[in-house]
């Protein structure tokens, strides 16, 4: 994650040259020990801090579009001038200095502080969220941060809540993460921001033309606006043993947990499926010095999500580490100690992971009589059919711009800006939610970074060296390109993001044909 800071470039302090400064281009230097980087905009110069508040990515290898920097890793954006978190998957805002300007040097005074706080057209009697994931916490943040004064009720259904998931299938369930990284905010950080945090008693009954939600103990919220942010739950498997104690979904962090544990016993692990899920749980298990085997009922590994190229690849990665892969394979049965498959076959297995994918969970919202299809189906603003309640996440199905369809996207960054955007539409300040959908795996010490949305393509060109880990895929259809997907390229990741964002197709095209691989990230 964070990496240790690193000076470099001049002392802003004692000033640098205006000339010095490119538009639009990130300037590194640093302030009173702190790395910090200068963006000039015209005759306007911003100072801001140079490490993501993320990951701790570097934002001086960031992209400048607009008025917002966005970091190389991730895709976390931040305000140019103000320092405010605008995108996930950061939710700190950095820090923001004074710059003055004597004659043609332009110097770092200090620190400023910043009110994030705008003037807002709505103003709900209270505010109910439902979910305490990736949406539901980034919603709370927001609402606070521009502003509203009102109650809020966040309403999770496990302890602790909320927490990073990502990070439970890559580096703390490789044993490289230690758990103070994984939560995403604490009790307490709710109580500091008045924000009611509910856990471990969840909502079982929404009731929309009431306005009020019932909790399981018998208590009753009444809310001026809501969000439904109930995430997904993983797919189980319906075979003998499927629900033996040593078989394990991975959702929480109580799950993850669950199979550290296990797996500090067991000697032979067996993923079923190649998710990518799977895939990140494989990785880790392999850095903890187990025998992984992955049993996949598909032939190539996330070829419907990446393509076979690009697929195979993951596969042979895997296996240069060690992972054994039976494909086009299904589990018959789960036994006390192996899994047995088609054809008579059998894998020995102490731990079983399962990572078949997830299903939204939509109950509440079908039970209260709002629309369903293959989720929450909700507007461009993300409102649902039910007046003043809204959904996000991964059971929201809404409109997505670069594939022009209603879609469903289980991607934890989506999720966390749909919140952002929810929040800002509660309370009169929002816009319809069009930010281009991005996601990343992370396999060793590899990283796929996939921008757009194509559920299905005509084509897929691959462009680079995938063994020398410095390539980028380009998925389209009807000759549009609907993703890309990148690795060691994070510079035109960010370059393709921003050009979907505008919608220019001219652009995006011009990005990808001169997207000649620059040197793999290290």
């Amino acid at each position: 994650m964070a990496e240790d800071k690193k000076l470099s470039g001049p002392d802003l302090k004692a000033g640098v040259e205006l000339s010095q400064l490119t538009e639009n281009q990130p300037f590194p230097g640093h302030f009173e020990g702190e790395p910090v980087i200068l963006v000039r905009q015209g005759d306007h110069v911003s100072a801001l801090a140079a490490t993501c508040t993320h990951y701790g990515g570097p934002l001086a290898e960031g992209v400048v579009v607009d008025n917002t920097i966005r970091c190389p890793w991730h895709h976390a954006r931040f305000n140019v001038r103000t320092g405010e978190a605008e995108g996930a998957p950061a939710l700190n805002p950095v820090s923001c200095f004074q710059v003055v300007r004597q004659g043609s040097t332009v110097a770092i005074t200090g620190k400023k502080e910043v009110d994030f706080r705008v003037a807002c057209p709505q103003n709900p009697s209270s505010i109910v969220i439902i979910g305490a994931g990736a949406a539901g916490a980034a919603c709370a943040d927001m609402l606070r941060t521009k502003g509203y004064r009102g109650p809020v009720t966040l309403v999770a259904k496990e302890q602790p809540s909320p927490v990073d998931r990502p990070n439970l299938s890559k580096d703390y369930l490789a044993g490289s993460a230690p758990e103070e990284w994984i939560p995403l905010r604490t009790p307490g950080y709710y109580r500091s921001i008045g924000v009611d945090l509910v856990m471990g008693n969840p909502a079982v009954r929404l009731h929309p033309e009431a306005h009020k939600v019932s909790l399981q103990d018998g208590r009753t919220l009444t809310y001026g606006a809501l969000l439904l942010a109930t995430g997904a739950e993983p797919r189980s498997l319906s075979i003998k043993g499927g629900n033996l104690p040593h078989v394990h979904c991975l959702r929480s962090l109580t799950d993850s947990k669950a199979i550290i544990a296990k797996a500090q016993q067991a000697r032979s692990c067996v993923v079923i499926g190649s998710s990518f899920i799977g895939l990140e749980v494989a990785a880790s298990l392999r850095s903890r010095g187990r025998e992984v085997t992955i049993i996949s009922q598909d032939s190539v590994p996330l070829e419907k999500v990446l393509g076979r190229e690009l697929g195979q690849f993951v596969q042979k990665l895997h296996e240069q580490h060690g992972v054994r892969f039976l494909t086009s394979a299904r589990p018959q049965a789960i036994l006390a100690g192996r899994v047995e498959i088609d054809h008579g076959r059998s894998v020995d297995a102490d731990l079983i992971v399962l990572g078949l994918g997830v299903l939204p969970r939509t109950s509440l919202a079908d039970e209260a009589g709002i629309q369903i299809d293959n989720g929450v189906v909700v507007d461009e603003m993300l409102r649902t059919s039910a007046p003043d309640v809204f959904a996000a996440g991964d059971i929201a199905r809404y409109p997505e711009p670069i594939s022009a369809e209603q879609t469903r996207i289980e991607h934890w960054v989506v999720a966390e800006r749909q919140g952002q955007s929810v929040a800002q539409s509660m309370l009169g300040i929002g816009r319809p939610f069009r930010q281009t959908p991005f996601f990343w795996g992370q396999h060793y010490d590899v990283q796929i970074s996939y921008v757009g949305h194509a559920s299905k393509w005509d084509s897929c060109e691959i462009e680079g060296d995938l063994d020398r880990h410095n390539a980028y895929a380009v998925y389209r259809r009807n000759d549009k390109i609907l993703a890309v997907a990148t690795i060691g390229q994070d510079r035109l990741s960010l370059q393709v993001e921003a050009a979907m964002e505008t919608g220019k197709s001219a652009d995006l095209e011009s990005i990808v044909r001169s997207g000649a691989p620059e040197r793999a990230n290290s």
